[in-house]
């Protein structure tokens, strides 16, 4: 018998997307509340900071199926028709973290490779004056003002179209700051050349740790 949906659709389907100052959306109720408890005795137990790919940890339970869930195609469907961008050609890069640093958050659009992103956060509190609140941003030079701010608490999706405006990014935080990454990319190749480069800037941070 198959596992119960962890992620709820309807939370996509009926988002309002917001074109200013790019394409992008924000659910606080993405995750079901029945599978809450499941995802966060069952996320990663991930000692390294920044991204991992889910090729690199041991996936279980219901944090097993909220990855196979948001690489399945119903979410692609249901992203394609909120955006108007048939997602379903691009391959998926889907990556967790679990320990943020400081030197995170820096504005940026992502790279031109990538089609498009969701940030699924899975944090049980978040005080109003940390750091790690992601910021919709008009321009790569200042945190504020900003068109969104996103609380990284269990649940949230954030999903948006990169483009050259898609500026983004969040002030300094240092500690566990727990999301989940889907970025659609251009091609296969692309996708390749992403997982190598990843698993190489793990290698670089092993050594430095070491």
């Amino acid at each position: 018998m198959p596992s119960p949906s962890v992620i709820d659709l309807d939370t996509v389907r009926n988002a309002q997307v917001s074109h200013a100052p790019y394409a992008f959306f924000c659910s606080p109720d993405f995750l079901r509340q029945e599978a809450i408890a499941g995802l966060r005795q069952d996320f990663p137990d991930v000692n390294k900071p920044g991204y991992l790919t889910v090729d690199e940890v041991r996936l279980k339970g219901r944090f097993k199926t909220l990855i196979e869930e948001v690489e399945g195609p119903e979410l692609t469907e249901a992203l394609s028709q909120k955006f108007g961008k048939n997602l379903h050609p691009h391959p998926r890069l889907t990556t967790i973290m679990r320990r943020s640093q400081a030197k995170y958050g820096a504005i940026h659009t992502d790279s031109a490779s990538k089609i498009m992103t969701i940030l699924v956060y899975m944090n049980d509190a978040w005080e109003p004056d940390q750091g790690g609140r992601l910021r919709v941003l008009y321009d790569d030079k200042r945190y504020e003002p900003y068109a969104l701010e996103v609380p990284p608490t269990m649940g949230h999706l954030f999903a948006f179209l990169r483009s050259d405006k898609s500026w983004h990014g969040h002030k300094p935080f240092t500690g566990e700051r727990k999301v989940v990454q889907v970025a659609w990319v251009k091609d296969q190749a692309e996708l390749d050349r992403k997982k190598k480069r990843n698993a190489v800037a793990q290698i670089f941070k092993s050594v430095f740790r070491g």
